[in-house]
């Protein structure tokens, strides 16, 4: 991806599993592939762009629970 995106006309969808916490993301598919985050506190600040890959890379990721830290101390606490 070159250049800054336009996202002046992008919709911005927030996770259904966000909670009222203020640690929403906003997310929105870019018209040339990737996809672009923001805080949804702030959408008027930085915006994040992705590539496809690195999307679908960081997803995989999540779903595997590499990024709860919950997860994370269950996984080193031995009995």
């Amino acid at each position: 991806m070159t250049g800054r995106p336009d996202t002046a006309s992008v919709t911005w969808r927030t996770s259904s599993h966000s909670n009222d916490l203020d640690t929403c993301i906003e997310v929105a598919g870019l018209a040339g592939g990737g996809r672009a985050v923001r805080d949804s506190k702030d959408p008027r600040g930085p915006i994040l762009i992705v590539t496809t890959a690195e999307w679908t890379a960081f997803v995989g990721r999540v779903r595997d629970g590499e990024f709860d830290w919950r997860l994370a101390m269950a996984r080193t606490t031995t009995c």
